[in-house]
């Protein structure tokens, strides 16, 4: 089964940016849809992003357009979250996560593996 880590995380200031990646190993990440998910203290985990197996399509929450990009190098067996413009609301744990599903996956339900999270903090 895949392991999946994630890194990048860190404390930003309000208007910066952070890439976040996700790294596989033990299975290969072009077999899996990949989304990223966040928790906030004291919230519920919500989706964040989507990607499809290909790369080829993504899918967004409505706040993140235009912020936020998730992309994938299958051959480095990685996927990414670039963050832009951040704001203090984005503070949360980011976690990505690998779905046998196919296409874009909302839902958590949806996803099979999940990384441990990385903290993601924006100061005002």
């Amino acid at each position: 089964q895949v392991q999946l880590v994630e890194s990048g995380g860190g404390l930003v200031q309000a208007g910066g940016s952070l890439r976040l990646s996700c790294a596989a190993s033990g299975g290969t990440v072009s077999n899996y849809a990949m989304g990223w998910f966040r928790q906030a203290p004291g919230k519920e985990r919500e989706f964040v992003g989507a990607i499809t197996r290909s790369g080829g399509r993504t899918h967004y929450v409505d706040s993140m357009k235009g912020r936020f990009t998730v992309s994938r190098d299958n051959a480095k067996n990685t996927v990414y979250l670039q963050m832009n413009s951040l704001k203090p609301e984005d503070t949360a744990v980011y976690y990505c996560a690998a779905s046998t599903y196919y296409g874009i996956n909302l839902n958590s339900y949806q996803y099979n593996y999940w990384g441990q999270g990385t903290q993601v903090t924006v100061s005002s």
